[in-house]
């Protein structure tokens, strides 16, 4: 029982979730990008502090290179001059100094591969951030589409006022005519007190006739054109 209401509960909360996304796709498409944005933001950052990283390192290997280059020729002059004791300590130095520029070389190359991926991983960020202000305008479009369409369906269509305008008119124009059943009535009402019997027997030839009608009066018409 209790497994059937979390999945039915977890169901309603899922519906009403997709609900609000879609009521609000619009926001949570700017704020996505907004966060693509900072997250682009932060590893720009990020490569540029490895650039200055490796600029550094680039710098560090030049100066090395240049003391080692130094103390060689230094160390050969005393060799020419038969100075054992110096030449021994330069080289020791400019032994020291290659092991340094070996690592600064190595840590150099790291930066350098790890700058090359971040770059293209950039470099993709910012086309998939272009490409989503793009599409971010055509759901504005296709969004702004949607609610006139569905303006416009509540006018044209369900309980719409146009309906109902129509509704009610078909309504009056079904209604029985009140004079039309007055007189219905009062034909109703002649016909059971007898009182148009005489009128419709008078109609039909019979008995005196107490009021004129159109054939007495062409009748009429006519007998003072023969005379």
């Amino acid at each position: 029982m209790f497994s059937t209401l979390k999945t039915l509960i977890d169901g309603a909360n899922a519906r009403a979730e997709n609900r609000l996304r879609d009521s609000f796709s619009i926001e949570l498409i700017d704020q996505k990008i907004r966060e693509a944005e900072q997250n682009l933001k932060a590893a720009k950052l990020t490569l540029a502090s490895l650039i200055q990283k490796q600029r550094s390192e680039i710098r560090q290997v030049e100066t090395l290179q240049a003391r080692i280059d130094d103390l060689m020729a230094r160390a050969r002059q005393a060799l020419e001059d038969d100075r054992q004791d110096l030449a021994q300590t330069a080289a020791q130095a400019v032994a020291d100094l290659e092991n340094e520029l070996a690592l600064r070389k190595q840590t150099e190359g790291r930066l350098e591969a790890r700058i090359l991926q971040l770059r293209h991983s950039v470099q993709a960020a910012s086309r998939r951030i272009l490409d989503l202000k793009q599409g971010a305008i055509s759901a504005r479009a296709v969004k702004r589409e949607q609610g006139l369409q569905k303006l416009l369906n509540r006018h044209l269509g369900g309980d719409s006022p146009i309906d109902e305008a129509e509704a009610l008119i078909a309504r009056v124009m079904k209604q029985d005519d009140p004079f039309e059943q007055s007189e219905i009535l009062r034909e109703i009402d002649a016909g059971m007190d007898h009182s148009n019997l005489a009128a419709r027997m008078e109609e039909a030839g019979y008995g005196p006739k107490t009021r004129a009608t159109a054939s007495d009066v062409l009748k009429r018409l006519k007998a003072q054109t023969d005379n």
